[in-house]
């Protein structure tokens, strides 16, 4: 993958994740807040902390910090998977989520082509 490749598959990722999580706003009253700026979606999560997912460039790669680690990810077959453990980045997510607020996440990502 090129570089304007990455940059139009990141921007895409992180415009879609923070859909999700407006849509979220929408239909609960879950204590949530979002951020983005520069290439870095920070989503405060109330008493939960917070997610940060932030690109990486240089190494063509997709970074998530949680409060269990942190996360690197590679665009694999038409997909973000984490560099240890080949998890899929929808069920990463789905599990720091539901780790760091205690509710059960089914968010779907739809970042593909």
């Amino acid at each position: 993958m090129n570089n304007r490749e990455y940059q139009q598959k990141i921007e895409q990722t992180l415009l879609v994740i923070e859909e999700a999580i407006e849509d979220m706003l929408q239909e609960t009253d879950m204590d949530l807040d979002y951020e983005s700026a520069g290439g870095i979606l920070t989503i405060c999560l109330g008493a939960g902390g917070k997610l940060i997912l932030n690109q990486q460039e240089p190494l063509q790669q997709l970074w998530l910090a949680a409060k269990s680690g942190g996360y690197h990810l590679d665009w694999k077959d038409n997909d973000w998977i984490t560099d240890r453990g080949g998890e899929a980045l929808t069920d990463l997510f789905n599990r720091v989520f539901t780790e760091q607020t205690g509710i059960e996440a089914n968010f779907s990502f739809d970042y593909q082509d």
